[in-house]
């Protein structure tokens, strides 16, 4: 989940798109890769964020640590998590002087990713060492975003630096969708954006989201809409998200019996 612009309810997307894909029936994993640390808390694991080493920062800024993920991990009842950290704000530097510094995350999920049929990482607001970790392990990309016309700079910054990562590392990182956030169809501005993206990225998905208070009332209690408002409409704007993750990665929905 990426985009470097703050606001935009980057997390709120991810936490639910990870509850639509577990409602399908998938193991999920999330990383949370933000200093902020805001999912690890509207996952309902502030004591986490706040606990002392060793934590995500090790696990990223010493190669020797890698492999301390496994013990980072913590259920969650939609998903299993690797919360962020306080420490974290303290990484960018670290990773600086790595040899391989947007290698490190991919690195350390080598030692938990098969468990699981997707891996969800959460990426700070910001371009840099983190954000290139995230964008090299994924090497794909969902774009959270806001229906406001700030949202065509923040569009072409985020893919020149996806451009000048791929061709750093000769990968390709592949856009797999953008969905446009609390949208409040009553304003022109949001109906003319919307029409933009859709026009703009015509051979990838556009979702729409709209502006729901039942969205942030679950992430205060520690979950995604699909456990705290099953009820709310935009429930179904997520299982369309998960669907269409489904169909492009060929993954089938699971059966929980």
């Amino acid at each position: 989940m990426s985009n470097q612009k703050g606001g935009v309810g980057k997390t709120a997307v991810a936490i639910n798109v990870a509850g639509a894909l577990n409602e399908q029936g998938h193991e999920v994993l999330f990383v949370d890769l933000d200093p902020q640390g805001n999912a690890t808390e509207n996952l309902g694991m502030r004591e986490a964020y706040d606990e002392g080493p060793p934590s995500l920062f090790d696990v990223l800024s010493d190669a020797e640590q890698r492999s301390y993920i496994t013990n980072l991990v913590r259920e969650h009842e939609e998903m299993d998590v690797v919360p962020s950290n306080i420490d974290m704000t303290a990484v960018e530097p670290e990773l600086t002087l790595s040899r391989r510094s947007g290698q490190q995350l991919s690195l350390a999920l080598e030692h938990v990713e098969g468990r699981y049929d997707y891996v969800i990482i959460d990426c700070p607001p910001f371009l840099g060492n983190l954000m290139d970790n995230a964008l090299y392990a994924a090497q794909n990309t969902l774009i959270p975003a806001l229906a406001e016309t700030t949202s065509k700079r923040a569009f072409e910054l985020l893919f020149d630096h996806i451009s000048a990562l791929e061709k750093d590392y000769d990968i390709e990182i592949r856009d797999r969708g953008v969905v446009l956030n609390r949208i409040d169809v009553r304003k022109i501005q949001a109906r003319e954006m919307i029409e933009w993206v859709e026009n703009a990225f015509d051979d990838t998905p556009v979702w729409r989201v709209r502006e729901r208070a039942a969205v942030q009332r679950a992430m205060t209690e520690g979950s995604s809409l699909f456990v705290e408002a099953p009820q709310c409409d935009q429930v179904d704007a997520f299982r369309e998200i998960a669907r269409g993750l489904d169909k492009q990665f060929r993954r089938r929905r699971v059966s929980h019996d």
